[in-house]
């Protein structure tokens, strides 16, 4: 079985990098956004403690 290269295994690490890095700022700022609509909704909240 042929080995890479190593050049290719920097690209490979770099590529998989990018993408955990991009999903992450994607689900950060989609959830930045769902918390910021959710408060306005929950404004009148029951008070459930005694």
């Amino acid at each position: 079985m042929p080995q890479m290269a190593p050049m290719w295994w920097t690209i490979l690490m770099m590529m998989f990098t990018m993408m955990i890095l991009l999903t992450n700022t994607i689900t950060f700022f989609n959830n930045n956004k769902e918390m910021k609509t959710s408060k306005k909704m929950n404004t009148n909240k029951m008070v459930w403690k005694l």
